[in-house]
């Protein structure tokens, strides 16, 4: 729809306001509902938007430990651009107008920091390199009982999940919250966010969907709107979708795996596919996987941004610990998948469903594209059989402050993001880990309270 047809659609609506949101650094959406005379003053232009939204955490604590705003700047205003593009009306919400929007036309911290507006930079210089990204996320989430304030007041413990036991592809445990389970699949078709499957995973009360690919930025905004769609439809029903990495030690954790490839300009033709069963990748797609190969322990946090997320990045786990390939191998980081032309891939296995999509693609997206810029050749073996017992592959880093040191530190990081990105991402990181290792976890109280 061309952006005139767009506004006279919005003009002629039902409706009297209109919703739009921009991701913060950590995929959070932050939105506001305006009237519709707003939108249509905005709707060409620049709207105003609080940039505290990337000078304060997940728990709008503000960091004291940034540069680009904070009570040194006053907070001001930063200058917002409303994507006509990513038009949607909520099927949840009355067919309300919902956009997404971004800082990419402004310098200066919002610029700086934004997620979306830093995958639209990558984008532009796989573009530039006469190339096409397609990517698609796929997430595992827990579903549990209850309402956000019966969470609160139980202090996050006693979680009922929706159904018990581990029942991994269950014809049996959709049908119990069947309204659930549809409302989701229906809804998010209707809001553009196609799924190609659903399913339940193995543990209590989770469940997986893949999203349909699609070009990386429409691919990235597709898994954001997933993340903050179920969670609204969750409530609807009573229910809480939860997307952290690993909510208890005694279960799988809940990945956020990207599925990615290159095409041509008119997305015709898979430049992965080599097109010769005996050698199952294309030159190209050599160099892109050793360039995610040789980025990844330089960029872990834009893959892995939570305290959490290292706890799910464990031995045996379903998830990596090593910078490591191998053929359809889902004990190493990256999977090399071989089809058709159609279906031929790599899939980055490092996120769990706490990642941040914006940044999580472009992280994969300047790897693969740095990859093939210098024409890098597969320098780690093969892995073959289970990557859990190798020892001679290079280890990621364990927690969160171990890899953001190494980020921050990292020529080739400030190379592939820019200083400006870097310095504030890594400081975001910096405060996280210092807020957790203020706190007085339950594990201590258990482990030392009495004994020792």
């Amino acid at each position: 729809m061309e952006n005139k047809e767009l506004i006279q659609v919005i003009k002629e609506s039902q409706h009297n306001k209109i919703k739009f949101a921009v991701p913060d650094v950590d995929g959070i959406l932050r939105g506001k509902t305006i009237h519709k005379d707003k939108f249509l003053e905005v709707a060409n232009e620049n709207i105003s938007f609080c940039d505290v939204v990337f000078g304060w955490d997940s728990n709008d604590k503000c960091y004291d430990n940034v540069q680009l705003t904070g009570w040194h700047t006053a907070y001001p205003d930063a200058k917002a651009r409303i994507d006509l593009s990513t038009y949607r009306t909520i099927p949840w919400d009355r067919e309300l107008p919902f956009f997404l929007a971004d800082f990419n036309n402004e310098p200066g911290a919002g610029r700086a920091a934004c997620p979306r507006s830093l995958l639209k930079r990558v984008r532009q210089k796989a573009n530039e390199m006469g190339f096409q990204a397609v990517f698609s996320e796929e997430f595992e989430w827990f579903n549990f009982l209850g309402t956000s304030n019966e969470l609160a007041a139980k202090n996050y413990t006693e979680l009922n999940p929706i159904s018990p036991g581990m029942f991994g592809y269950s014809m049996l445990r959709p049908t119990q919250f069947q309204a659930y389970f549809n409302d989701l699949f229906n809804y998010l078709d209707q809001f553009r966010v196609n799924l190609e499957s659903m399913h339940t995973e193995t543990g209590p009360g989770v469940y997986e969907a893949a999203i349909r690919y699609d070009e990386v930025l429409n691919a990235a905004d597709k898994a954001v709107l997933f993340k903050n769609s179920v969670r609204e439809i969750a409530y609807k029903h009573g229910i809480i979708a939860s997307f952290m990495a690993k909510w208890n030690e005694e279960l799988p954790g809940c990945s956020g795996h990207l599925h990615q490839s290159l095409w041509d300009q008119d997305q015709h033709k898979n430049l992965f596919y080599s097109g010769m069963p005996k050698a199952p990748m294309s030159q190209l797609m050599e160099s892109y996987l050793a360039g995610l190969l040789h980025c990844l322990p330089h960029i872990l946090p834009m893959y892995a941004p939570t305290i959490n997320s290292y706890k799910r990045l464990r031995e045996g786990a379903w998830a990596p610990v090593t910078a490591s390939w191998g053929l359809d191998n889902r004990t190493t980081a990256v999977r090399v998948i071989n089809g058709q032309e159609k279906s031929t891939r790599l899939e980055m296995r490092v996120p769990g469903s706490d990642a941040n999509p914006y940044l999580a693609m472009a992280a994969s997206l300047a790897s693969g594209l740095y990859g093939v810029q210098h024409e890098l050749k597969l320098s780690t073996p093969k892995t073959t059989g289970n990557e859990y017992v190798q020892n001679d592959r290079e280890r990621l880093p364990s927690n969160l402050m171990d890899a953001t040191r190494k980020m921050k530190d990292s020529a080739l990081a400030n190379s592939l993001f820019g200083d400006a990105f870097v310095s504030h991402f890594a400081a975001t990181r910096e405060w996280e880990w210092r807020e957790f290792s203020r706190a007085v976890t339950d594990w201590e109280i258990k482990r030392y309270f009495e004994i020792i």
